[in-house]
């Protein structure tokens, strides 16, 4: 809501409102319905042209080496790693405890709420009743969160972009990890890890992670910094998988 972002918006919509109103004036034979919706963008344009005035503040504006990398993962929520894409040099990591803080409870508050209406959806399926048991808000909330923490070291780090994971190949990264946990809890029993496997993915949470990559996007947008996109790696730690990401982006970038 700045004087420098609102001339952003202001341009783009302008440019789209001039687009409209040239389209509707190359038809024939217009209606009254028609003049009147070309009058009412002409308002519109007029609007936008001289906007409220309002605070200065200089637009956002990172480093192009300082890419903010994020990993996303089962039992881990959301991993980040900044880094100096020209030197390889890690600036800073940070887990989801760490991101959250005090709020770090809401995890288990929110993993027990998951733990009881899965029993409690069992027990309305075994009795042949209707499903109405749904989550709370507490999941949205915590991905606000994140996303908020998220955006804070970006700025403070002057990162010029956040990549994320491509929501793709998530299956295939949370049965990986699963199993390598389940291959080192039991090394030598194929059986006994399917059991494991099983119910560690019943016991930690099922994250949204959609939702998440959406909360991230949207804080981005409004103040300014950019989302890449690229495939996470199967293998390594959350801090390697994040670094990862964001130097892949910064190679494919300068392909480009």
């Amino acid at each position: 809501m700045t004087a420098e972002g609102t001339q952003v918006v202001a341009e783009e919509k302008a440019e789209e409102i001039t687009r409209i109103i040239s389209n509707a004036k190359k038809k024939d034979n217009l209606n009254k319905n028609q003049l009147a919706f070309i009058k009412r963008k002409h308002t519109t344009l007029s609007m936008i042209n001289n906007p409220y005035p309002r605070p200065s503040k200089p637009l956002y504006k990172g480093q192009p080496n300082i890419i903010l990398g994020v990993c996303l993962g089962l039992k881990e929520r959301a991993t980040i790693t900044v880094v100096d894409a020209i030197t390889g040099k890690v600036l800073i990591n940070k887990s989801t405890k760490q991101l959250l803080g005090d709020n770090y409870r809401l995890i288990d508050r929110q993993r027990q709420q998951k733990r009881k209406l899965s029993h409690q959806r069992k027990i309305a399926q075994t009795q042949s009743k209707s499903n109405h048991y749904r989550e709370s808000n507490l999941g949205e909330y915590i991905d606000r969160l994140l996303a908020k923490k998220i955006i804070e070291i970006a700025r403070k780090y002057f990162a010029c972009s956040i990549v994320l994971p491509k929501l793709t190949n998530m299956r295939e990264q949370i049965n990986s990890e699963i199993q390598a946990k389940a291959e080192q809890k039991y090394p030598d029993s194929e059986e006994l890890q399917k059991k494991y496997a099983k119910q560690y993915r019943i016991n930690v949470n099922n994250w949204s992670y959609a939702r998440l990559i959406k909360s991230i996007q949207n804080k981005a947008s409004q103040v300014g910094i950019a989302i890449e996109e690229s495939k996470q790696s199967l293998k390594g730690s959350p801090q390697e998988k994040a670094k990862e990401l964001a130097l892949t982006a910064y190679k494919s970038r300068n392909k480009s």
